[in-house]
């Protein structure tokens, strides 16, 4: 959506082989004029605009990022954040993974400000969940990218094919064929995600 002066908001259709680049400055006063849109930025400025996700997908999300919180609640070792926050990347990327968790230490290092905004800093943590209209290799370059800013451990999920590419820093991507359960190893430690309803 486009805000005019008037503050009539109009639709803006962008054609799939059309990039758009904004700075950072633009796309933060994008995101705050387009807070029900999930926008995200590239390193090199390009703009993301990424459609609501079907129920499916977000009855999934929900499950994932639900088991995540209340594990997060019973530990208090860090922050749980859903698909709604957008990190700014050391490469200058603003990303939106599913979900995602930043030990505490790190986030009371950030100032009130940074915190307020998009936090200038790469979760400990990431999930993202591949949906029906994903194309996979996209999503493996974002997963790319994150292990690039020193995420620690990140899934891709892919629901439809049952399958979960797990990313570690410095590590070879593991792929997992229908796993009944997904251990946070000592990133998370003591969470299992358990697969069940994801697969359902």
């Amino acid at each position: 959506m486009v805000q005019t002066n008037s503050s009539a908001a109009i639709a803006l259709n962008i054609p799939p082989a059309l990039t758009l680049t904004v700075t950072r400055e633009q796309f933060v006063e994008l995101a705050i004029a387009n807070r029900d849109l999930q926008l995200e930025r590239t390193a090199t400025g390009e703009l993301i605009v990424n459609p609501p996700t079907g129920d499916d997908t977000g009855k999934i999300n929900l499950e994932i990022s639900g088991q995540i919180w209340l594990w997060n609640h019973q530990t208090q070792l860090g922050l749980a954040f859903s698909s709604s926050t957008g990190f700014d990347l050391p490469n200058r990327a603003i990303r939106s993974p599913d979900a995602s968790w930043v030990r505490q230490p790190r986030w009371d290092a950030l100032t009130s400000e940074e915190r307020a905004g998009f936090a200038p800093i790469a979760p400990d943590f990431v999930v993202e969940l591949g949906s029906e209209s994903d194309r996979m290799q996209p999503l493996r370059d974002k997963m790319k990218e994150y292990m690039e800013n020193q995420v620690r451990l990140g899934w891709s999920i892919d629901p439809k094919n049952r399958k979960v590419e797990i990313y570690r820093l410095n590590q070879e991507v593991e792929v997992l064929d229908n796993p009944a359960s997904l251990s946070g190893e000592d990133v998370l430690p003591g969470f299992v995600l358990d697969l069940a309803e994801v697969w359902a």
